[in-house]
């Protein structure tokens, strides 16, 4: 019998696509954290240190040990009970390349804080790192006027008098897993970090894994350029075409939710 917490997921929801083959079934096994590293082991997963990727409890990790650190020197996953850990676990299954450059990006900079402070800060990089496996949104797209006009916050521009070319050449894929757990009790205020990655996918018939794959790829080499909180984009997610009802003109006029660009003032 499945844990109870994972009953709350709706599968249809647009936005667990990329995870929703895998996730669907992981969720009705009896124990589905045996399940996970199954698969891990059948993917061959390994961190920056060529360690085996495997899920553990919690109670695994040691009080005085950093989550990162303790991923980057064991390869285990601490995993508990609740769908923050779950989603988590499912984006390290689909976009492994992903999630182990940001460990690896994490696991260095808690290494070269901790050698020059005593109470080393988190840091511009971590807050990054962690705003990204949090709650980014992946959107694929070369369209670079599209771009700029979500990150001018020309949301009308985008969504509505240009929704058929957003369609057509933007694909958006959720990676941050506590975004994905705010969604299972959606909200229209619910906003990600849009990560752009200014590519076309390669064949428009690629099945979904396979995009996810070349995804996975593609975004694992931009961070291993680094990364930075400027770099990110706010994104109502429910603005997406055809992830929520009604999207008509006075939906995204709704300013408390599709606001405008703060200016920044002159000095």
């Amino acid at each position: 019998m499945s844990a109870s917490f994972l009953d709350r997921i709706d599968w249809s929801r647009p936005w667990l696509a990329s995870v929703r083959a895998i996730g669907e079934v992981i969720a009705q096994v009896p124990d589905w954290r045996q399940e996970l590293n199954r698969r891990a082991v059948e993917l061959g997963l390994h961190n920056h240190r060529g360690l085996a990727i495997h899920f553990v409890p919690q109670t695994d990790l040691p009080p005085d040990t950093a989550y990162e650190t303790f991923i980057s020197n064991t390869g285990g996953v601490p995993t508990r009970d609740n769908l923050h850990d779950f989603f988590n676990a499912l984006v390290w299954l689909t976009f492994p390349q992903i999630k182990i450059q940001l460990n690896a990006l994490q696991a260095r900079e808690i290494e070269r804080l901790a050698a020059e402070h005593a109470l080393a800060p988190r840091g511009k990089l971590r807050d990054a790192a962690t705003i990204f496996d949090e709650n980014a949104v992946l959107l694929v797209t070369s369209n670079r006027g599209l771009v700029d006009a979500l990150r001018a916050h020309e949301w009308e521009d985008v969504f509505m008098l240009r929704r058929a070319e957003f369609i057509r050449d933007c694909s958006v894929f959720l990676f941050g897993h506590a975004l994905m757990e705010k969604l299972v009790a959606p909200y229209k205020a619910i906003t990600g970090h849009a990560w752009i990655v200014a590519l076309d996918i390669p064949a428009a018939e690629l099945a979904l894994a396979e995009q996810c794959s070349w995804i996975d790829t593609a975004v694992a080499q931009q961070l291993a350029q680094g990364l930075s909180t400027a770099d990110f984009s706010p994104l109502p997610v429910l603005g997406v075409p055809g992830w929520w009802m009604d999207q008509d003109n006075d939906f995204y006029r709704d300013t408390a939710v599709f606001r405008a660009k703060r200016r920044v003032q002159e000095s």
